[in-house]
């Protein structure tokens, strides 16, 4: 998830520009036809879209009408977002009225028990999609969605299922494992890109003595979803120490937090982000991680505050406008090596699922769209730094090398390829407790004997 606090809310544009952009909208659709559309808002027969606007026939006769979408992703990623769409929404003339909170994991619980459900959300987690099938508001997809799927791993199914039964297409997909770092200044310093986690620890152990800048810079602060990064730095580990059967055996809670597996897992990540010889460059201590946004955390890489940052291929769209990507730019990313050198190839990925709590005609035309290999694929020419599995996605369309790299992780056969785990956890201890407890352990140096209690008493029963 890529959230921006300092950004304008979507919500708030998009309320004084949404006549005109209707009416622009319909202008559009009447241009793409060479008949009238007569639903009048969705009933009765489609228009036939002609011209650019042709392949969107599947999903015409519903002019006039929109749908309501409700996500934690805000700008500047969630303008490319309603950019991978416009053309859709002009030709079909379904507006699409999308709404970015950075409280987004705690509000759509309150929305939709109160009555204020969005026709969409696109839920990150497994576990807040199990909590709002339980409530009964989400609504099975259509055919079309259904038949999308088998253009994805059946893997990503099972994560947009609940009990078994399917609910939720999945749409992006994120490289978590990762860690972003300036060529140039390695080059500079005579730094290799670290191959095995011996690498990583001598090398910043070598950053450390060497003066200037820090080994690692880091931030947790996210609004109401503060402490997620650093639950990416546990199954990072866990996932990269003990491999997939013990991971998912944590993520189930069949291992607890509790377990010296897990401890000393927590150990190893306070070695690294909890060494003051080696963090948090730019910003301070190691409390300063709790209080940096994890959009600003990367920004003394470029000045040389801190050499490293561990975060998501996401990160891409946080570094400033005309920041060099590359293997020889400004910035670039490596694989985040195993601490366990016998686990092959571990890799972290997260992504999105495009839940709906209506079956109207509209939605459900937007949801086939959504879920399609056409949507996917103009969503990755809209901007870089955003990937898909979808393999009816042409590969060639990646020309980021970090959307090439997160590809062909994420498609790696051989690879040890997890969900995150605080994703699939139940959201009370997945997007609660842990993120509570993990703040606590570094704001306040919590010992990790209570931090690994707190979030297992959290567990529900």
């Amino acid at each position: 998830m890529t959230l921006n606090p300092t950004a304008p809310h979507p919500s708030s544009r998009r309320r004084r520009v949404a006549v005109p952009a209707l009416l622009a909208a319909l202008a559009l659709t009447a241009a793409c036809s060479n008949s009238s559309d007569s639903s009048g808002g969705g009933g009765g027969a489609a228009a036939t879209l002609t011209g650019d606007c042709a392949k969107y026939q599947p999903y015409a006769g519903h002019s006039g009408t929109t749908v309501t979408m409700f996500a934690s992703i805000l700008s500047p990623e969630s303008d490319h977002l309603e950019k991978s769409w416009a053309e859709f929404a002009k030709c079909t003339g379904i507006r699409i009225s999308y709404e970015g909170s950075n409280d987004f994991e705690s509000q759509l619980p309150v929305r939709v028990a109160g009555g204020n459900t969005p026709d969409f959300a696109i839920i990150p987690q497994p576990g807040l999609l199990a909590q709002m099938v339980k409530s009964g508001k989400v609504v099975k997809p259509p055919d079309g969605t259904v038949a999308n799927q088998d253009k994805w791993s059946p893997v990503w199914k099972t994560y947009g299922s609940v009990n078994g039964t399917f609910y939720a297409a999945p749409m992006s997909a994120n490289m978590k494992s990762l860690v972003w770092y300036s060529p140039r200044a390695f080059k500079a310093a005579g730094y290799e890109v670290p191959k095995t986690w011996a690498d990583l620890t001598a090398l910043s152990d070598r950053i450390a003595k060497a003066g200037g800048a820090k080994p690692w810079c880091g931030g947790i602060a996210s609004g109401t979803a503060t402490g997620w990064p650093a639950t990416d730095w546990l199954e990072e580990v866990v996932l990269g120490t003990y491999g997939g059967e013990v991971y998912d055996q944590w993520v189930g809670h069949q291992v607890k937090f509790s377990d010296p597996k897990i401890t000393t897992a927590m150990k190893t990540v306070a070695d690294w982000m909890q060494n003051p010889a080696w963090v948090n460059g730019g910003y301070g201590d190691v409390k300063s991680i709790a209080t940096t946004t994890f959009q600003d955390a990367g920004a003394p890489v470029l000045t040389g505050k801190c050499a490293m940052l561990q975060q998501a291929s996401f990160y891409e769209a946080q570094w400033p406008k005309g920041t060099k990507v590359g293997p020889d730019g400004d910035v670039f990313a490596f694989h985040l090596p195993a601490v366990n050198p016998s686990i092959p190839n571990p890799v972290e990925g997260g992504g999105e699922f495009l839940a709906a709590f209506s079956s109207r005609p509209e939605v459900q035309a937007v949801q086939n769209y959504l879920s399609s290999a056409d949507w996917a694929s103009s969503r990755v020419k809209t901007a870089t730094g955003w990937v898909s599995a979808n393999q009816g996605v042409d590969k060639s369309l990646y020309t980021d090398p970090i959307d090439q790299l997160s590809a062909a992780a994420l498609t790696d056969p051989a690879a040890t390829f997890r969900f995150d785990g605080s994703d699939l956890m139940p959201a009370a201890v997945g997007a609660g407790q842990e993120w509570k407890s993990l703040t606590a352990w570094f704001a306040e140096g919590q010992s990790i004997q209570k931090t690994a209690a707190d979030i297992d008493a959290a567990w529900p029963q």
